[in-house]
């Protein structure tokens, strides 16, 4: 389905700034189209001058839908749609004409221009599923009666409210609380859903009647509220914005589109909606991410101080095989402990892995017989990794990084710095990694499958059998030294 900005690059004259005038329109008209209990579609002028284009579609919440099938990027050639010429052309809203019949179903359509900075850029036709319809109750009537004004608005160029756009992510619709006030900032009209919202902050009795903002501050403590001329603004009906109010453990968001249909105001639609359950769960979430990333920092503490035992054991052995194998421990507890202190510093379960084998390679050089001689350099990023694969994969270059340095250089020998590349690329969700040395290379004859080195059998099982990748060990290319690939699936 093409988007808004593609039919009109394809098929219009809009300005960039018409584009934005109509996104901020389509950014609310959710709220229209629940008032009006109607269908809306925005028609967009052919710069041919051919016809229209179906810009956007919104069906609404609160009735059946007059459109069963999209009409997004259709096209109405001039004449077919009288209708939308008609409000195109003499900028008016258009309500004559009989009802059109789709699926044996009655529509009434209405349209209504469009207008920015004095000119009409698009059309917008309402259209009202009319089987089923009977008497309207008050909160229908009051419904209707707002969206009645918000269309006014929009074809006097009042609405939307320029550079005002919700992106509350919990902003309220129309059906969790509708209040209508007065230019004095008085409630007419409260839905019984609001009415419950405003209850559970302690009201007793009804709203209608009682200056909006005043009620609500002598619901709501001072330090639960915004300041004063925000609240005002809001609760008064003077500004169109959001904000959020509570009382106890009860959160509000409240939501106010001052009404102009002709240039003056005359009032507010106000609505409310109830997120106590979602703060809560927020606040639940918070807690819960800030406990995860303590056990992180414990363990990774826990693991150092096993570490540091090793360390302190290996010093006391006398058998100079036994201490390389405490150290080779201490290596690869390290690795660990490197990525539960990223993941304590973490919002999510997921690391950036560059931030992990950077000082991997500079711990596996820092305690070896070659020291600083030998220099791990990295080309390219790991990206994010979860946590599972980032500690396996910080295992296997632990123990890759440590082979490259223990058995390809001999300090003894080593005349001019050596360099181990460190190379990872990711190529449509695998993320292929390579381990080059300048060293001496592998010895002769020597078989990944028949080799009985603790650390290769520890890569392997890793590689093949956790990350689900595979291994592949041989002489580097182009020169002296060994290569390492690994390759494993990433998300």
């Amino acid at each position: 389905m093409p988007s808004l900005t593609d039919l009109v690059r394809s098929h219009t004259d809009l300005d960039e700034e018409d584009v934005a005038w109509l996104q901020l329109l389509q950014a609310d008209w959710q709220i229209i189209a629940d008032l009006s209990f109607a269908d809306l579609v925005l028609w967009l002028p052919d710069r041919e001058g051919r016809g229209f284009w179906a810009g956007g579609q919104m069906r609404p919440t609160t009735g059946p839908t007059a459109y069963v099938d999209d009409v997004v990027g259709t096209f109405v050639p001039v004449g077919r749609r009288p209708l939308i010429d008609a409000a195109y052309h003499q900028g008016r809203l258009v309500r004559e004409g009989d009802p059109e019949w789709r699926d044996d179903v009655p529509v009434r359509v209405e349209t209504i221009p469009v207008r920015r900075a004095g000119r009409v850029i698009a059309v917008v036709a309402r259209n009202t599923n009319l089987l089923g319809v009977r008497t309207p109750s008050r909160l229908e009537l009051s419904y209707l009666q707002t969206a009645a004004d918000l269309t006014q608005m929009i074809a006097h160029g009042y609405f939307p409210a320029g550079g005002q756009r919700s992106d509350h992510a919990d902003s309220p619709r129309v059906g969790d609380g509708f209040l209508r006030v007065d230019a004095a900032g008085t409630v007419v009209y409260a839905s019984p859903n609001a009415l419950s919202v405003f209850r559970r902050l302690g009201l007793s009795g009804d709203l209608a009647g009682l200056p909006l903002a005043e009620t609500t501050r002598e619901l709501v403590p001072p330090r639960r509220r915004p300041d004063e001329e925000t609240l005002s603004a809001v609760l008064g009906g003077r500004a169109h914005r959001d904000t959020e109010i509570g009382a106890g453990d009860v959160s509000l968001i409240v939501r106010s589109i001052p009404l102009r249909p002709r240039g003056d105001h005359i009032g507010a639609l106000v609505l409310v909606r109830d997120v106590t359950d979602l703060r809560r769960r927020d606040r639940e979430l918070v807690t819960k991410d800030a406990t995860i990333r303590e056990i992180h920092h414990r363990v990774k503490n826990n693991l150092q101080t096993v570490a540091a035992l090793l360390r302190l054991q290996a010093r006391r052995m006398d058998s100079e095989s036994a201490r390389l194998a405490l150290e080779e421990a201490v290596r690869r507890v390290g690795s660990i402990a490197l990525v539960h202190e990223t993941l304590s510093q973490a919002v999510e379960e997921r690391v950036d892995f560059d931030e992990i084998v950077d000082p991997l390679g500079r711990m596996v050089t820092d305690v070896s017989a070659v020291g600083s001689r030998v220099r791990v350099r990295r080309v390219g990023s790991f990206g994010v990794l979860a946590s599972e694969s980032a500690t396996a994969l910080a295992m296997v270059l632990t123990e890759v990084l440590q082979n490259a340095v223990e058995h390809g250089y001999d300090p003894a020998v080593l005349d001019s710095p050596g360099e181990i590349v460190l190379t990872a690329r990711r190529l449509v969700g695998r993320l292929h990694v390579t381990v080059d040395d300048d060293g001496r290379g592998l010895p002769e004859g020597f078989d990944l499958d028949g080799s009985t080195n603790l650390g290769l059998s520890i890569v392997r099982t890793l590689v093949e059998s956790e990350l689900g990748g595979q291994l592949a060990l041989g002489p580097r290319p182009g020169g002296t030294g060994t290569r390492a690939e690994i390759d494993l699936p990433v998300e």
